[in-house]
């Protein structure tokens, strides 16, 4: 199976091909290859500029994406390029009012390639890459491959419960993710927690008799529940002063898989920035089953992708 990347996936500049010569841009008319620069502009036709190095590119507003030309595909999806990089193919070169040569381009092609070549052999439990293009409450907005987009809902970012998808994504961020329902009509859901370990994995990480720190993520009347790491959290007692969001150190009172808890004692809270480390226990292949819970747990959370909805 061929892998096609999410835009900038592989570089850390905004404007990667900005190095791009005549004769490589040339050569890619005839390869078909897709190339990826920088979009410097969207003209008030909703035209993208992209900058090639030796020259400017333009990638006319229908060749812009897929579903702008049928309207299912908002023009936001254009203008939200500018500053970031976009893949197309290079389809022939014309001259501007002053005799310098523009390659016309079409991200748009590019994306049929990716669908058809990629995204069409995904199955459910193949594990991907994807970039994170915007959050709202209920998920985050995934690029795929070529700006092709799915969607990460909320409930499959973490085990642990949070708020917003903000609370352990940031945008622009590449992750890994899991597939996690394909739609007959060919759209892909994703899900993240399946790569962030199962509760032993989690646990073992950390000793009772511990103090170690934690983020407040929910603050019920009978405790406060704690995230020690993306899919671990634990329940302390409760305490004045202490909401969600805040950074705590806490005591590992006791850890006990049977019944898949981790007890807590706060210790003191304190103001600090933070952005949770995702540690990818799976980060490639293929999974059919995952199983939080512990063997013997009262309660068991799992997820098997070999059910198809």
């Amino acid at each position: 199976m061929k892998i096609f990347y999410p835009e900038g996936w592989r570089t850390a500049n905004p404007f990667p091909g900005a190095g791009y010569t005549e004769s490589l841009i040339r050569e890619a008319v005839n390869s078909g290859e897709i190339l990826e620069a920088g979009a410097v502009m969207c003209d008030n036709e909703h035209n993208l500029i992209v900058d090639l190095g030796s020259m400017r590119g333009i990638i006319p507003r229908n060749e812009g994406a897929l579903g702008i030309s049928d309207g299912s595909v908002r023009d936001i999806a254009l203008i939200s390029r500018v500053g970031k990089p976009v893949m197309f193919t290079v389809s022939s070169f014309t001259t501007d009012k002053v005799g310098r040569k523009i390659a016309s381009l079409s991200r748009r092609r590019a994306q049929e390639r990716c669908r058809m070549e990629y995204i069409s052999t995904l199955t459910q439990g193949d594990i991907i890459n994807a970039k994170v293009t915007h959050l709202e409450p209920f998920g985050a907005f995934c690029d795929i491959g070529c700006g092709i987009i799915a969607l990460l809902p909320i409930d499959s970012i973490s085990v642990s419960r949070i708020s917003h998808p903000r609370d352990r994504l940031n945008v622009g961020q590449n992750i890994k993710t899991v597939v996690r329902q394909i739609t007959p009509d060919g759209r892909i859901t994703l899900s993240l927690k399946e790569l962030l370990g199962t509760w032993e994995e989690n646990a073992a990480l950390f000793t009772q008799g511990q103090t170690v720190t934690g983020t407040v993520r929910s603050v019920e009347e009978y405790g406060i529940f704690i995230e020690l790491t993306p899919n671990l959290a634990g329940l302390a007692e409760p305490k004045d002063s202490i909401v969600a969001g805040s950074r705590v150190s806490v005591y590992i009172k006791s850890i006990i898989p049977e019944k898949m808890k981790v007890k807590l004692i706060i210790i003191d809270n304190f103001e600090a920035s933070y952005t949770p480390e995702l540690k990818y226990f799976v980060s490639s292949g293929k999974m059919d089953y995952w199983q939080y819970s512990p063997e013997g747990c009262f309660k068991k959370i799992a997820s098997d992708f070999t059910v198809i909805p």
